[in-house]
């Protein structure tokens, strides 16, 4: 019979408790994901216990607050508190989201905090993304037209070739539907994934844009494009509310009709 064993401090252990010494009955427990690269230590679950009444509403208000008031070593990215910047997503309550719009409320019973899942770890609640981002820059995510335009005349649109770009710009590139999806995780060498899939086709269904044959042509690849098996789960997991899966058919539709 064959034996399986997980890497050398690859297994989660319970970590350290902080409790809280106040008398407010309105409190909540949160369990964060910890590893450090210098030391040689199994990650751990640390637990803080935060009053509520003196805490944000979003668990990114709650992990500032541990990290000023409780534990500085706590690490974890966070720029724009209102879901522009797409920095600080990662697990939360077993959902792949961002923590600014994340609400305690939301959340039943204690609050479990993992980084991005199938992503190498660089420290605590950080993911690597250098390949997502290699992968995204391989798609050209910028407009590519040789026509020239006056300086004081724009590339213009008609509504309807604008209206086509709604659902796709408002992408924020947190990756949380790549790191969601079993494709990606088991080919994330190959294949590019929903967030960079969704940014292809953003370009490719601009009207402005004169590359999109080529665009295609770079996509039509077993791996880049066709590892989706639209198990949804990037949809599902979109904290902004976009539909990665749909962009994907999309591509392919037009790699048929060309």
């Amino acid at each position: 019979m064959a034996e399986f064993s997980l890497p050398k401090n690859s297994k989660i252990v319970k970590g350290n408790k902080f409790d809280y010494n106040g008398k407010s009955n309105n409190v909540k427990h949160f369990h964060i994901y910890r590893w450090s690269p210098d030391d040689q230590q199994n990650p751990r679950l640390d637990t803080y216990t935060l009053d509520l009444d003196d805490c944000g509403p979003m668990v990114l208000d709650a992990l500032i607050k541990i990290k000023n008031e409780i534990d500085t070593g706590l690490t974890f990215r966070r720029s724009c508190r209102e879901g522009i910047c797409g920095s600080c997503s990662m697990n939360i309550d077993g959902t792949n989201t961002l923590a600014c719009l994340k609400s305690i409320e939301e959340v039943q019973g204690d609050v479990y905090i993992y980084p991005l899942p199938h992503m190498s770890v660089i420290k605590d609640l950080v993911p690597d993304l250098t390949n997502a981002y290699k992968q995204l820059a391989s798609v050209k995510p910028w407009l590519q037209a040789e026509k020239d335009v006056n300086e004081d005349s724009e590339r213009t649109q008609t509504p309807e070739e604008r209206e086509k770009l709604d659902g796709l710009w408002e992408c924020v590139l947190c990756f949380s539907c790549s790191t969601s999806c079993p494709s990606y995780w088991w080919n994330s060498d190959e294949y590019l994934g929903p967030a960079t899939l969704l940014q292809a086709y953003r370009w490719i269904a601009d009207s402005r844009d004169e590359a999109q044959k080529e665009r295609l042509n770079e996509l039509e690849d077993s791996f880049k494009l066709y590892r989706c098996h639209t198990i949804m789960n990037c949809t599902k997991t979109c904290p902004k509310g976009l539909n990665p899966a749909k962009a994907i058919g999309a591509i392919k539709k037009l790699q048929l009709e060309n």
